[in-house]
């Protein structure tokens, strides 16, 4: 059985591999110690167990994780999303055309708000 900050580790290395970039979580300066806790489970859940699950492939599984910060109106997770899109290769075009599909299903105003977010993810990787 792995040590519990083994699979840390490796989560964090899964995320700089998606993210093309080290794993950065804005955080304002009110933080309790309990936090630091939370954040390594979340990371250890997402990069450690959901990203690494076999049968989607990671392109797949960037477009429908784009899809649902979306339509939640989570704008730092989306952003984090949209840059692990185009890592794996997604293009900014394929990604307009989940917003157009997104705003059929989730409403013309949540999927404007979420696009402005991907232009402005665009704009930084231009």
């Amino acid at each position: 059985m792995a040590d519990r900050s083994d699979g840390y580790q490796q989560a964090l290395e899964t995320a700089e591999q998606l993210l093309g970039a080290p794993l950065s979580v804005p955080l304002g300066g009110g933080e309790p110690a309990a936090g630091a806790d939370f954040r390594r489970l979340a990371t250890m859940h997402t990069f450690g167990d959901s990203w690494s699950r076999p049968g989607l492939d990671t392109r797949t599984r960037s477009l429908i994780s784009v899809a649902i910060a979306a339509t939640l109106g989570t704008h730092e997770p989306l952003r984090g999303q949209l840059r692990i899109a185009l890592t794996a290769g997604v293009t900014k075009g394929e990604i307009v055309e989940l917003f157009i599909h997104l705003e059929a299903y989730a409403g013309a105003a949540r999927a404007f708000d979420s696009y402005q977010t991907a232009v402005a993810v665009f704009g930084e990787t231009a």
